[in-house]
């Protein structure tokens, strides 16, 4: 789950760009999707790499297992 660092809540996050990457044409490459949290203005990235199975974010956001404590 992607959740705003500040807020500790995916609750107001809103995706304002998405990308997916087709390398070949059939299969996923690459998903980049580019968040922004309504709530308090924060903007984040998440990029998953199929390449090289990992999963990053940079910014504002997090990357967690967890469930959200403010839902």
């Amino acid at each position: 789950m992607i959740t705003c660092t500040n807020c500790e809540t995916p609750q107001f996050l809103q995706i304002t760009q998405s990308r997916v990457y087709f390398e070949d044409g059939e299969v996923i490459n690459e998903i980049s999707e580019t968040y922004e949290c309504t709530l308090c203005g924060s903007t984040g990235q998440y990029v998953y790499d199929d390449d090289h199975d990992e999963e990053t974010v940079t910014g504002d956001v997090e990357l967690t297992k967890e469930r959200p404590k403010y839902a």
